[in-house]
């Protein structure tokens, strides 16, 4: 459902990531970790069609971005880790501004039910401006799901929500994943992406050092009784020392 072969971004002399290939099969969460400036948000934002790859192939549901841009695009949702919303339209309006955008016909029910899900029923009517970060984070994720991609891609999802709300949401990635969509969280809370993925890749100075289950990478770094915390098999993988 989303593939990546040998992936190069390129910014002058810097190489942001160097030869990223991986693919997230459809039912999968793949989790995205590794030290700040390893790649994670450039790879993001490539597969979101945002930034264009320096060279290598990636594709969405058997479209290649660089090909055929607006049909992988129609099959996909980039969650960022500070989403713009439109200060002058409310919450609904940015649902029917979705829905019109990716021709969802029927979207009433639908975003509504979105929109009851995150909480966010009393606040339907609010312009943008007067939400709170956490609101703001739901609206862009309703957003995201209205058109029911099958790539949906976050980038520091949990930023501003409280508990319920990481509650919810972690629970609506687990069903978009068991319907069918694939999904890739980048995050550097390690616990959100031991509970949540089924598959890890971890990224350092742009490359790969693993991608696979997550019990390939136990398997991989195993820890003194034969099985590392998440936390310990990071710091292992990116050959760094884990604070006291």
């Amino acid at each position: 459902m989303i593939k990546v072969v040998d992936y190069y971004k390129v910014y002058g002399e810097t190489i942001a990531v160097a030869g990223l290939s991986f693919h997230v099969p459809a039912g999968a969460v793949l989790g995205l970790v590794g030290p700040n400036g390893a790649g994670k948000t450039t790879t993001l934002r490539a597969l979101g069609g945002i930034i264009r790859p320096t060279r290598g192939t990636l594709s969405i549901a058997g479209h290649d971005l660089a090909v055929d841009p607006l049909a992988a695009k129609q099959e996909l949702a980039l969650i960022p880790d500070d989403p713009r919303l439109f200060d002058a339209l409310t919450i609904w309006e940015h649902l029917e501004f979705m829905a019109a955008a990716y021709r969802v016909a029927d979207f009433a029910p639908k975003a509504a039910a979105l929109i009851e899900q995150f909480e966010l029923t009393e606040k339907r009517d609010s312009l943008a401006q007067e939400l709170s970060r956490g609101m703001r984070q739901k609206v862009a994720i309703c957003c995201a799901y209205l058109h029911e991609p099958k790539a949906i891609l976050f980038d520091e999802p949990l930023t501003g929500l409280d508990p319920y709300g990481i509650r919810v949401l972690k629970k609506s990635i687990a069903d978009r994943a068991r319907a069918g969509s694939a999904v890739m969280v980048s995050s550097h809370l390690l616990s959100l992406v031991e509970d949540l993925c089924t598959h890890l890749l971890i990224l350092n100075k742009g490359q790969a050092l693993f991608h696979g289950t997550l019990a390939e990478a136990h398997a991989r770094y195993p820890g003194l009784d034969g099985r590392s915390s998440l936390e310990e098999l990071f710091f292992r993988a990116t050959e760094q020392t884990a604070p006291a």
